[in-house]
């Protein structure tokens, strides 16, 4: 156990006496969280400008137009006829409501109309506006039919309609969808950078074996075994490190609430990073050189990192692709993530865990049966 530990001392040595290692392993996972926050963190809630016409004059067009400015994140403008095509074409205005003359009249007589609203920004305006203003106007509509034409009826229903006393209070509700997102993307892209750290640090063992120092190593008291074993160890410890670094900034300077417990993602992640360090060893064990191992971990770690949604969700990729995923660890990840978010309990996610658990032994142990076979003297024996 001593030789491991002094092994661990002498990889983590070397590791953080590169300047770029500590830059890359430990500062790129953070470029993910500032994507995420520059892609999601922006404020989304934006104000409806509203400009309106009313060449009716009524009471029911008077109500409608004081309506309208009492909806929330609507601001209204009252403008003339002749201004309505600059409004719109500038862009000061989303849309224009107009009320022309005979508007009142025709809702008393339960035939709505004479109303138009005008808008280039399409059905992202127009149908919010639609949803409010003739939901108003759908009741006005219904006390003249009740009134059936008896106009005193229906001032006196009408009046009521409009000084009801009750009263109702909305409570908003926290949107987490923008703080999941974030935290989606920024997990995504530490998937990517921990299956690349793991993959640099398991080329040290063909680099070491090129320029000798394998060997010499073996000559002393260190069998392949505790080789490979202390390997495994750096490369758990610099991937808890930017686990650590990433939630933790993610939380405390980003302030990008993933809504589920610490532990539960650490839990996750930390499988993640059996998978990645099972995989690289597999790579490894399959190539005869540190360039061959590069092109094989480029050619196996950016496109399924891309197929399993670490870049954007696979939800929006073509159904071929969404079924490769499914066989892709960084999506069983993701997925996981996800479903807690979505409020499942940790506990019956078991099935996750048991399938991630699956990648990292089924992973581990093609690597140890190649390395098993392998005689030659430049591989890993």
């Amino acid at each position: 156990m001593r030789e491991v530990l002094w092994l661990v001392q002498n990889t983590l040595r070397i590791f953080f006496k590169k300047k770029k290692n500590i830059i890359f392993f430990l500062i790129m996972p953070l470029v993910g969280i500032f994507i995420a926050f520059l892609a999601y963190g922006g404020d989304q809630k934006s104000v409806l400008h509203i400009g309106i016409v009313n060449d009716d004059h009524g009471k029911i067009a008077a109500d409608t137009v004081q309506f309208l400015q009492q909806t929330k994140n609507v601001k209204v403008t009252e403008i003339h006829d002749s201004q309505v095509h600059g409004k719109i074409t500038s862009g000061s205005l989303d849309c224009v409501v107009k009320l022309d003359k005979g508007f009142s009249s025709s809702v008393l007589n339960g035939n709505p109309g004479n109303i138009k609203i005008i808008s280039i920004r399409g059905a992202d305006v127009t149908t919010f506006v639609k949803a409010n203003l003739y939901q108003f106007i759908d009741n006005i509509v219904s006390l003249s039919k009740v009134a059936n034409g008896d106009q005193h009826k229906f001032s006196i229903m009408y009046q009521h309609f409009t000084d009801a006393n009750f009263k109702l209070n909305t409570h908003s509700l926290a949107d987490t969808s923008k703080n999941n997102n974030m935290s989606y993307q920024s997990i995504g892209f530490l998937l990517l950078i921990m299956l690349i750290s793991a993959g640099n640090m398991s080329e040290m063992i063909l680099s070491e074996k090129e320029n000798r120092t394998y060997l010499r190593l073996l000559s002393a008291p260190i069998n392949a075994r505790m080789y490979i074993l202390s390997n495994t160890i750096v490369n758990l410890i610099i991937m808890i490190i930017q686990v650590l670094l990433t939630l933790l900034m993610m939380t405390k300077i980003f302030h990008i609430t993933m809504n589920i417990p610490a532990w539960e993602a650490l839990i996750i992640l930390f499988l993640f990073a059996l998978i990645a360090i099972a995989i690289s060893l597999m790579v490894v064990a399959f190539s005869s050189s540190r360039a061959s191992a590069s092109s094989l971990q480029t050619l196996i770690y950016v496109p399924t990192c891309m197929i399993a949604g670490c870049y954007w969700p696979a939800e929006i990729m073509p159904k071929p692709l969404q079924k490769i995923a499914d066989f892709l660890p960084q999506r069983w990840v993701l997925e996981t993530l996800t479903k807690l978010q979505e409020g499942h309990t940790f506990s019956s996610l078991y099935m996750n865990l048991i399938i991630l658990f699956s990648f990292a032994a089924a992973f581990l142990l093609i690597a140890i049966y190649r390395f098993s076979r392998n005689n030659n003297a430049r591989n890993f024996v």
